[in-house]
């Protein structure tokens, strides 16, 4: 093959060109970043499906910059590694998540990135691993391709232990759902909700379990995912459509709630009295519309509090791994090829997947 971009490799991937894209990706060549000796090439072998891929192939977050390739649950084998990255070499299996850089303090004014919580660093820098772009111009793609350009500060090293099929799905579902709860103090003495059981909530569930804490249930709206999500490990669940009086029956009840809904519509109000006093509800899910509306009375009286959370920096994402072997997580992945993602996407879209869907790139295994 003719060198491209310094490489025999060239960047292909399933692009998404309009509104229109989710379940008409085009397979196209494409321009990575410029290449920077703080940079790791990836050859992609697996890569999630998630919601915010679909969000971002018909602009319901905002302005999608096409053509665009998305995926940002990636793991493959470390092809070329700058001389700059000192924690991977060519040939390891490595991960990148939803974030492929920060401002990383390169100004010496950053909180967030000097205290290492680079995910929520805001300032001119922070790019998301597809749709937006380096500070050297390059744009970012995601890893529904071949190969995949990241800076290295924003790869991880996939442990012995975990298949490559369940990291992907881990390194935007797994620490969107880890991180509230890790930061929020899930653990022995803590009873928790997980409201919505889809790719981020049966996520949830396993992670409060590994976590330790005391009493970890499940909500959703229909009686039809109970046995799914007892199995998950959770020792209870509430269907809020099917059960009478479930808010009250169940108000008080919580130290931590995590929040996956993604709908302007759901009953927020009832879920805040779900929590006990001093309570937190975090929300990870993000409409595409508002919130729903809540009054000051809802947090005043009992002191509870809600929070968002937004993925996690990349020292979690390794903790979170780690995490995962030591106590065996097995989080319910569907492995579909890379060259039927037209499909897998229009599932993803209708609501099969149970829970996630990880992309196999044949070429790469």
């Amino acid at each position: 093959m003719a060198q491209l971009n310094g490489t025999d490799y060239a960047f292909q991937g399933w692009m998404g060109l309009d509104k229109d894209s989710i379940g008409n990706l085009k397979w196209q060549t494409y321009e990575p970043k410029p290449w920077e000796e703080s940079d790791v090439d990836i050859k992609v072998t697996h890569c999630g499906i998630c919601g915010s891929d679909l969000h971002t192939l018909r602009s319901g977050w905002g302005e999608t910059k096409y053509p665009c390739v998305v995926g940002h649950e990636i793991v493959g084998t470390a092809v070329r590694v700058g001389s700059e990255v000192k924690h991977i070499k060519v040939g390891d299996r490595v991960g990148v998540g939803a974030q492929s850089d920060s401002c990383r303090n390169r100004t010496g004014k950053c909180k967030d990135c000097t205290l290492g919580r680079e995910n929520l660093c805001n300032k001119k820098g922070r790019c998301d691993t597809y749709n937006s772009v380096y500070l050297n111009g390059g744009k970012s793609y995601g890893g529904y391709a071949d190969y995949n350009r990241t800076p290295g500060a924003f790869v991880v090293r996939i442990p012995d232990g975990l298949s490559s099929s369940v990291a992907a799905p881990m390194l935007c579902g797994g620490i969107t759902t880890y991180a509230p709860l890790k930061n929020n103090q899930c653990g022995p003495g803590k009873s928790v909700a997980i409201i919505g059981v889809g790719g981020l909530g049966h996520f949830g569930i396993l992670w409060a379990k590994a976590l330790g804490a005391d009493r970890v249930v499940g909500i959703s709206r229909k009686e039809s995912k109970r046995a799914d999500v007892l199995k998950l490990g959770a020792d209870d669940y509430i269907a809020t459509e099917e059960q009478e009086n479930w808010a009250q029956n169940h108000a008080g009840s919580f130290d931590l709630i995590v929040s996956t809904v993604s709908s302007p519509n759901m009953p927020l109000r009832d879920y805040i009295g779900l929590l006990d006093s001093n309570g937190t509800l975090i929300q990870v899910g993000a409409p595409e519309d508002k919130l729903p509306d809540i009054i000051a009375f809802d947090l005043i009286m009992k002191g509870r509090s809600l929070a968002g959370s937004l993925i996690g920096p990349p020292a979690q994402i390794e903790e979170m791994l780690q995490l995962a072997v030591e106590k065996n997580v097995q989080p319910w992945i569907q492995e579909r090829p890379m060259s039927d993602v037209n499909q897998a996407v229009l599932d993803m879209e209708n609501g099969l997947a149970r829970y996630r869907y990880t992309l196999v790139n044949e070429k790469h295994i």
